[in-house]
């Protein structure tokens, strides 16, 4: 048997020293995530955050850099996420826009209430890739490319 590890993206969006974060219902209760999601078939990575961007917080997200890649196993489902995380810019807000389902808001937090809030974090990667931000982690687009 060959072993695969599930393809996700994630938006870092960070607008006047805030987070967008959304809240979700998830097996284990009402956690936050980035806006973020799994990788279709033929999809390439950065339509994929751009897709989940907006499915899931109702803002067009324009992807400007790679923050970076991120393995981590849940031990709860015994599954192995590769998440590739992205910074940009939003651009519009879809207000009327129905949210993804189990999504039940998307929130802007400061950095300190996305810390005191770890516990509720749908995995360490939220917290992480906050903190990759913060401290300049920024790579170019080019670095990824996408075969059709």
């Amino acid at each position: 048997m060959i072993w695969k590890p599930n393809v996700t993206v994630a938006a870092v969006i960070e607008q006047d020293g805030k987070f967008l974060l959304v809240e979700e219902h998830t097996s284990q209760g009402l956690l936050f995530n980035q806006p973020a999601g799994h990788l279709e078939a033929h999809e390439s990575l950065l339509a994929a955050v751009v897709r989940e961007t907006l499915e899931e917080s109702a803002y067009d997200f324009q992807p400007q850099h790679l923050l970076g890649i991120y393995r981590w196993h849940a031990p709860a489902s015994d599954t192995t996420y590769l998440r590739f995380a992205f910074t940009g810019k939003l651009l519009a807000h879809h207000a009327e826009r129905p949210l993804d389902e189990g999504i039940v808001r998307a929130v802007w937090m400061t950095p300190d209430e996305i810390r005191a809030t770890a516990s509720r974090h749908r995995s360490p990667l939220i917290l992480r890739c906050m903190e990759d931000y913060l401290a300049g982690k920024r790579y170019p687009l080019e670095l990824i490319t996408h075969y059709d």
